[in-house]
């Protein structure tokens, strides 16, 4: 009975993983971009992925960053908000990446800062919430797209995306990371469909007019 119990709740639970991981790919299908391709929105939401330890941006980063500046210079956007966390004082992604971004050529008054965006649901909730935003690119890497836009586009924030993969990633990180997506994809339905969680908001800083 205990072992029946234990294939029931597997069965279930790969079911759910399967299922989710469906609809988020089915959603994102025609969602998806070149930077040549990509249609202009007012803003261009770049996504945190940690900090090498000397405080620089990672790789996958400094990708991101990277092909947020190319929409900035072909004019696919005008403004980047560079969103990530800075819980702690050593620790600030958003202003790394503004810093990066300025290293590029892009003007820093054309750069926010969220400095709550600790994860992808923070992200688009802050993005609207306290910056006004109506409509964005979503620049990530593609194994991360699929599960940004739907979050975005479901918290009623109409979103494309960008691929920011400019290099190639070890094979073992790329595994990885989009293993660690599809128990991400169900933890975004658990928080989009029951437990809807309020960030750490503030008062309103909204982006435009500028």
């Amino acid at each position: 009975m205990f072992l029946r119990v234990i294939l029931y709740i597997g069965a279930a639970s790969l079911l759910a993983l399967v299922v989710t991981r469906l609809v988020v790919s089915l959603h994102v299908r025609t969602r998806i971009f070149s930077v040549e391709d990509a249609p202009s929105k007012p803003v261009a939401i770049v996504f945190g992925a940690g900090l090498r330890r000397d405080g620089q941006p990672t790789s996958v980063l400094q990708d991101r960053v990277a092909t947020a500046a190319e929409l900035y210079f072909d004019g696919k956007v005008e403004v980047l908000l560079m969103s990530g966390d800075n819980r702690y004082v050593d620790y600030n992604e958003p202003n790394a990446m503004k810093e990066y971004a300025v290293s590029l050529g892009v003007p820093e008054e054309d750069i926010v800062l969220d400095f709550a965006g600790r994860r992808t649901y923070d992200t688009c909730y802050r993005a609207q919430a306290i910056f006004g935003v109506e409509e964005a690119i979503l620049v990530t890497q593609r194994y991360h797209l699929p599960r940004a836009l739907y979050t975005c586009n479901t918290l009623g924030l109409p979103s494309v995306g960008v691929a920011a993969d400019q290099r190639s990633y070890r094979q073992a990180a790329l595994a990885y990371w989009n293993l660690r997506e599809w128990a991400a994809t169900l933890t975004a339905f658990w928080d989009l469909y029951l437990a809807k969680p309020t960030p750490v908001l503030g008062d309103p800083e909204p982006i435009f007019p500028r």
